[in-house]
């Protein structure tokens, strides 16, 4: 006796599923790595492997915790106060002369001594802990006794060394601002991620955000970066920088997914991961581009000008550039198929395509493999049993 009408058709469409999955599975190997890149098929499987990002993301975040809850921060003379020397750098003229006078006229170490500039512009700047009159003036005489610096006119003269002071005061006055702007920022970003996207993609945009920050700041505490306003400036700048790569992700996933719940072919997850193809390359060729001139101005910068403001503003913007391309691709989207699959229309949809695709797999004489289910990702179409040869031997019989 002949199947259902009803069971015939079921049988097709589940067919028709197990091939569809075959066919785009079989296509990939005959790319090469570069091309699949490129044409942004859906061949790098981000979302299916979304555990091992999550464990990656975790491992991360709790380095940059421990580092910032034992290591701290190295705050800038603007944050914590104190007294900056600066002296002409001559040949004669050393950072480890200058440590070792600082260190025997005062009897304690200074907080930093570097080489700022180049040429006949380069000066040493001794950075300290507040000083009162009677130090400033014994560093200075024994400074001076030591390399005899020359003013402008080339004049032999203490007042060739310059002293400045910033109070505590003042410092907790930026540190306050600083905060304020950043808190600012992030609530006018999270009312428009609200806005702009349903949910599920707003919560997972602002996790993504607070993983750059976290992590951004985290570097800066494991190396010992030196934590300036500028440093501020360039971490709301690459905020922003990362928000963007995760609108152009996200607004990809809202066309591959929308009228989604109505078919039957394919889940949130794998149209979700076609869309972190498509926009894969977009995201490095991004990131590769404004990268290029940060090391560009870290280079002109730090080794030819020695201009200190532009070197702690290029640090923080590249390592937040590499940090936001990572979380909108490894973290954000995996983050919310996620959310999505936890509970509402995607959750019952995706199970029913997998249902189906299980159902498909036993009709016709298979299995859906346990690593397919697992993933989200189509499995391999296997052969029905008894069905019509193609090529010469269908020729033959007709």
């Amino acid at each position: 006796m002949s199947d259902s009408p009803q069971n015939a058709a079921s049988d097709v469409e589940g067919s028709t599923l197990v091939k569809d999955a075959d066919v785009q599975q079989s296509a990939q190997p005959h790319h090469s790595w570069l091309n699949r890149l490129y044409t942004g098929t859906g061949a790098f499987e981000v979302v299916g492997r979304r555990r091992f990002y999550y464990i990656l993301t975790g491992a991360i975040v709790l380095i940059c915790l421990l580092s910032m809850v034992f290591r701290g921060f190295t705050l800038g003379i603007d944050f914590e106060g104190g007294t900056r020397i600066q002296l002409p750098a001559a040949d004669n003229v050393s950072t480890e002369q200058v440590e070792t006078i600082f260190s025997d006229t005062l009897g304690f170490e200074p907080v930093s001594v570097q080489t700022v500039g180049s040429g006949a512009a380069a000066t040493v700047q001794v950075r300290s802990e507040a000083l009162d009159a009677g130090q400033v003036d014994s560093v200075k005489t024994a400074l001076f006794d030591a390399f005899e610096p020359v003013d402008g006119s080339g004049t032999a003269t203490p007042n060739a060394i310059s002293v400045s002071d910033v109070s505590e005061t003042w410092g907790g006055q930026i540190t306050q601002k600083a905060l304020i702007a950043l808190v600012v920022f992030l609530v006018i970003v999270s009312i428009y991620i609200s806005i702009r996207y349903e949910r599920d993609m707003a919560l997972a945009a602002l996790a993504a955000l607070g993983f750059d920050l976290l992590v951004t700041a985290g570097v800066y505490s494991l190396v010992g970066f030196e934590v300036t306003p500028a440093t501020v400036i360039g971490l709301l700048t690459i905020l922003g920088f990362s928000l963007y790569d995760s609108v152009v992700v996200f607004d990809k996933v809202e066309e591959n997914t929308r009228g989604i719940l109505h078919l039957n072919r394919k889940t949130y997850a794998e149209q979700a991961n076609l869309a972190v193809n498509q926009t894969l390359m977009r995201s490095i060729n991004t990131t590769v581009i404004g990268v290029l001139p940060v090391l560009a101005l870290m280079i002109v910068a730090v080794w030819l000008l020695g201009v200190g403001t532009l070197k702690d503003l290029a640090l923080v913007q590249l390592v937040g550039m590499i940090v936001g391309a990572y979380s909108s691709i490894f973290f954000a989207t995996p983050l919310l198929v996620t959310l999505k699959e936890k509970w509402g229309p995607v959750a019952a949809h995706t199970k029913k395509v997998l249902a189906k695709r299980a159902e498909a797999a036993q009709r016709t004489g298979g299995a859906v493999p346990a690593a397919a289910v697992a993933s989200k990702t189509p499995a391999p179409a296997t052969p029905v049993p008894g069905s019509r040869p193609t090529g010469k031997r269908n020729k033959k019989r007709r």
